[in-house]
């Protein structure tokens, strides 16, 4: 029954016209939210199973159209399609400050309407509420934790939003935002659990790759940006959270080897450059994305390594992806192989404007070392050893140029959550004509080339940063009925 449920006090829901005024209260509600729970559990720790369950809630944005008058729909976001009423639970909006700040002052603006901010009905786990804190696991307390508390619900927790399967939220209203507070949290946990960095050290511009050699080259650009204020990065990141200031700043060995090491780049606006090696296979490909995904960034490419396809390429040559053969197979619940992923004309001139300016080459010339075409991505890793009729005959149908074990999954996954994607590989074997990765041949290919792809990446985020986020947001990557955040 409601009696036995405590929460804290009711709060009238509020109407807002400034968005910053709507976050700053968004923040005031999950503050009060959290510190509840907090305090109720500790209680439960020195005093025992308290007698009344210990509840609180989400706080949520509202928003109601009731005209169909057309806005400016330019952009692929900031806008709803047509009256109703809408409506998103919310997590960490400190974290989310400037996301939310720019998303509601778009929808204000565009519909003439005010956002209310009030209480949801959603309750709020504890786990996520206590995030980075110790909840013991169940059988160590003297009572059962669900009892008393409300814990994760994965029922409720899901991409149903964004794979375009609810239409409604359970109140009736329709969704606002592409991920409810419930999955935002879910993911920021898995991120740190994964990464071995707080999601508040993610940029706005993402470089996965599938080897450590890219770390490495990395950190020693970071340093050198580092060294040179005109550029605008702030700091550098690695697992366990070690930060340097400084082009000679020493990091902190991380006291644990994460599954998929992270490094940041960072600018004080966010909009900085995150690598993530997701080492090799899809299914780190979409677990990374999956919960990359909820921190909404502007751009994510892949910058890995691949087998060359055809006898024409040489070992260090490029294959940028303007289509995907998906048999990776992780997504096809999610994202049914008929869906086309098409190339995002922002992104790939972006990649090769890159590899032109970082190899000197332009024009005829550049295609000696690049190559435009289709990537096939599969899920076995030592498909060489099977028989090659039918492998090689679809891939040859597909016209592919390269094969790899992630660029499909990071392409799909991108299309899926609506965030602008892109491929850059580098060939580093060609099974098919006798040249397999061996250590020694390998261990020189990676000396002399992992450098300059990288720089090509890095390169291509820098043009994409300095575009107007309505260009990189393409409204091809929205479907009928689109939630009005990005």
């Amino acid at each position: 029954m409601q009696d036995d449920i405590h929460s804290p006090d009711a709060t009238p829901r509020l109407s807002f016209t400034d968005a910053q005024a709507a976050v700053a209260q968004l923040e005031a509600l999950y503050a009060e939210a959290t510190r509840f729970l907090s305090e109720g559990f500790a209680r439960a720790l020195s005093e025992g199973k308290p007698a009344h369950r210990i509840r609180a809630y989400y706080p949520e944005i509202r928003l109601t159209v009731q005209s169909h008058d057309k806005v400016d729909s330019r952009l692929s976001f900031g806008h709803v399609s047509h009256p109703g009423v809408y409506s998103t639970t919310v997590t960490k909006p400190d974290l989310f400050r400037n996301y939310l700040t720019q998303q509601l002052d778009l929808l204000i603006r565009n519909h003439g309407v005010p956002v209310e901010i009030g209480v949801s009905d959603t309750p709020m786990p504890l786990h996520f509420a206590m995030a980075g804190q110790t909840v013991p696991h169940q059988g160590v307390l003297d009572f059962s934790l669900r009892d008393v508390f409300d814990v994760p619900d994965l029922s409720t927790t899901n991409d149903d939003i964004v794979n375009g399967t609810r239409v409604q939220n359970p109140d009736g209203s329709l969704p606002l935002a592409p991920f409810t507070a419930q999955r935002v949290d879910y993911s920021l946990a898995r991120l740190s659990h994964y990464t071995a960095t707080d999601a508040s050290h993610f940029q706005n511009y993402v470089l996965f790759t599938n080897y450590q050699f890219y770390v490495e080259e990395f950190e020693t650009f970071a340093r050198a940006a580092l060294a040179d204020p005109a550029l605008g990065y702030t700091g550098f990141v690695a697992a366990g959270n070690a930060m340097i200031t400084t082009a000679d700043g020493v990091l902190e060995p991380s006291s644990k080897t994460p599954q998929m090491p992270t490094y940041h780049l960072k600018r004080a606006d966010g909009n900085g450059i995150t690598l993530v090696n997701i080492g090799v296979g899809p299914s780190n490909a979409k677990t990374a994305t999956d919960h990359i995904a909820v921190l909404r960034p502007h751009a994510w490419l892949m910058v890995g390594h691949c087998a060359g396809l055809r006898n024409s390429q040489n070992l260090g040559d490029f294959c940028l992806a303007h289509a995907y053969l998906r048999e990776d197979h992780v997504l096809d619940d999610d994202l049914p192989v008929w869906v086309p992923i098409p190339a995002l004309a922002e992104i790939q001139i972006a990649l090769q404007e890159a590899v032109a300016e970082v190899t000197q080459l332009d024009g005829y010339e550049l295609k000696r070392i690049m190559r435009t075409g289709t990537v096939a991505t599969i899920d076995n890793r030592n498909w060489e050893l099977r028989d090659h009729s039918g492998p090689v005959r679809r891939l040859s149908q597909s016209r592919a140029i390269a094969l790899d074990m992630e660029s499909a999954t990071i392409a799909a996954n991108g299309f899926r959550f609506r965030v602008p994607y892109g491929t850059l590989l580098c060939v580093s074997d060609k099974p098919l004509h006798g040249e397999l990765k061996l250590p020694g041949m390998a261990s020189d290919f990676y000396k002399t080339q992992v450098s300059r792809h990288l720089q090509i990446g890095i390169r291509a985020m820098e043009t994409l940063r300095e575009m107007p986020l309505g260009e990189i947001h393409s409204r091809k990557l929205r479907s009928f009925e689109e939630t009005a955040f990005l």
